[in-house]
């Protein structure tokens, strides 16, 4: 996921009281060539990772499902 903004408010309290850990990353290390290698050559399976392939025109309603939270509903490719 992308910065939306350059500055967020974060609840410091909350991360401490809860014990979160909290890693962040700067874009990538070139991985992506080795990843797409993988893919095509079927040693990663991401179809599994899909809930559902849609038309564009059906995008506002399925961004409400995930918006929602519709359980079981991850990933959605919507097609033009």
């Amino acid at each position: 996921m992308g910065n939306l903004a350059p500055d967020v408010e974060l609840p410091l309290q909350a991360v401490v009281s809860r014990e979160l850990t909290l890693n962040g990353s700067c874009a990538s290390s070139g991985e992506y060539p080795a990843c797409l290698d993988l893919i095509a050559r079927g040693t990663i399976d991401v179809d599994c990772l899909t809930s559902a392939v849609a038309p564009l025109a059906d995008g506002a309603a399925w961004f409400k499902r995930l918006y929602d939270r519709e359980p079981g509903l991850t990933k959605v490719i919507l097609e033009p």
